[in-house]
C-alpha cells in the first residue's frame, strides 16, 4: 500500500514498500516519475532491458513510459511524480480520500536509514 508523504500540484511524493518477490507489473504514469531506492534492492525493466538497483539508486522515467519493478529483496522506495496530477490522470480511485498534507508534514517518516 502506497503511503503518500507530500502532496501538490507541483509534484507529490509517495512511500511504496515491497517485500521480496513482489512485482509492479507493466505500467505506466502520465507524471514525469523519479524513484529512489530507499532500502534493498529491485529490479527495473524499460523496453526489454532489467537493469539490477541496489539502495540510493536514482532513475527516472519520462510521461507515459512503460516500466516493470520487481522487489529482489524487500524494499523502500521513495516516488515523486511531477506535476501532480499531469494532464487527464484518472483521479476517481482517489475521491473522498484526504491527500494533502501542509508543505513541512510528512505522514509517516522514513525510517532511519
Amino acid at each position: 500500500m502506497p503511503r503518500v508523504l507530500f502532496s501538490s500540484p507541483e509534484c507529490r511524493a509517495v512511500v511504496i514498500d515491497l517485500e521480496r518477490g513482489m512485482e509492479l507489473g507493466e505500467h505506466q504514469v502520465r507524471e514525469r516519475a523519479v524513484v529512489q531506492v530507499i532500502e534493498g534492492a529491485v529490479s527495473i525493466e524499460v523496453a526489454g532491458e532489467a537493469v539490477e538497483c541496489g539502495t540510493g539508486m536514482l532513475v527516472t522515467f519520462e510521461p507515459g513510459e512503460h516500466h516493470t519493478v520487481r522487489a529482489l529483496t524487500d524494499a523502500c522506495l521513495l516516488l515523486l511524480l511531477a506535476p501532480w496530477p499531469a494532464p487527464d490522470h484518472n483521479l476517481t480511485s482517489e475521491e473522498g480520500r484526504e491527500l494533502h498534507v501542509p508543505a513541512n508534514a510528512v505522514v509517516d517518516p522514513l525510517p532511519p536509514g
